[in-house]
């Protein structure tokens, strides 16, 4: 397992939770496809929303990879990057393949991130999350974000307001 840049982790955490809202529930495989014919269209076009998880929606299903190592390797680094690396390491066929093409000169730093969140997404045993789960947050939590109050109780909520919030039955 490797560790990869947490903002990778979070993208390809939000590109499943948008690859299930869109597919709703139950699944509408028809939306989801319309939905990707449309974002699909736009990136082959040289535009498209500047958004790393709506051009990872559009390649995630069409994307191959010939470099996993590699791409885990590049995952470590979220802004940096040689984009041309990547690209090398994925591909993509058919109806795709002109998106591909036109995502890497219109937006390749863009299009190097939303590669490697849809391979975060489609390989998810390959990688370790870090967990930013409450619990795991609040294991280090010594208590010293509480605030502090000075004699005069300045900045204090006072008792009147505090009352305001108590249910009495």
């Amino acid at each position: 397992m490797r560790k990869v840049h947490p903002e990778f982790a979070y993208q390809s955490r939000e590109l499943g939770g948008q690859i299930d809202g869109i597919l709703g529930d139950p699944p509408n495989r028809k939306n989801y496809d319309m939905m990707l014919a449309a974002l699909m269209g736009e990136y082959a076009d040289g535009g498209g929303i500047e958004d790393v998880n709506m051009m990872s929606f559009a390649l995630v299903d069409h994307i191959t990879f010939s470099n996993p190592k590699g791409l885990l390797k590049e995952a470590a680094d979220y802004d940096g990057g040689d984009p041309a690396k990547v690209f090398a390491m994925a591909a993509c066929e058919g109806d795709a393949e002109a998106m591909y093409a036109a995502i890497q000169d219109s937006q390749p730093d863009l299009a190097r991130q939303a590669i490697i969140t849809a391979f975060l997404f489609k390989n998810p045993r390959l990688w370790d999350d870090d967990d930013q789960s409450l619990e795991q947050l609040s294991d280090n939590d010594d208590g010293d974000d509480e605030r502090r109050h000075d004699d005069d109780d300045e900045g204090g909520v006072s008792d009147d307001f505090a009352q305001m919030f108590d249910q009495e039955d």
